[in-house]
């Protein structure tokens, strides 16, 4: 296993991603100054993303499948833990976007190929002092 959300596994026989891309920010306000820099105050995390991208052949498993299956996961508005192959815990997730690119396609128009990105928002979990 690659990853999970939920219980939905990021592995070979589903969607196996090749790459991931994270990204946070954490909240400053400002407060101009004259004549020196202007004054911060550290207010809190930002936004957490995280960007699961990668292809899906027809010859490993139906790649189709398991992408109606996180469209599905997506409509429900909820939001899944994720955690990577290593037991490391990234928090609560909701998925913004699934973007898909099908390609290389058979006569009966499935795609030999399909390339996907996944993007995942972090959002307040369970835990109080994230709720705070």
């Amino acid at each position: 296993m690659l990853m999970a959300l939920g219980m939905f596994l990021f592995d070979l026989p589903t969607l196996a991603h090749d790459e991931l891309q994270r990204k946070a920010s954490w909240r400053h306000a400002r407060s101009a100054r004259i004549g020196a820099r202007d004054a911060t105050q550290y207010v809190g995390p930002g936004e957490e993303t995280v960007n699961l991208s990668g292809a899906v052949y027809a010859e490993i498993t139906d790649g189709r499948v398991s992408i109606e299956n996180l469209r599905a996961m997506a409509e429900t508005g909820e939001a899944f833990p994720l955690l990577d192959g290593t037991g490391a815990i990234f928090g609560d997730f909701v998925i913004e976007a699934i973007d898909e690119r099908h390609k290389y396609l058979m006569s009966d128009g499935r795609a030999q190929r399909i390339d996907f990105e996944i993007d995942l928002l972090r959002v307040a979990g369970a835990d109080p002092e994230e709720a705070a």
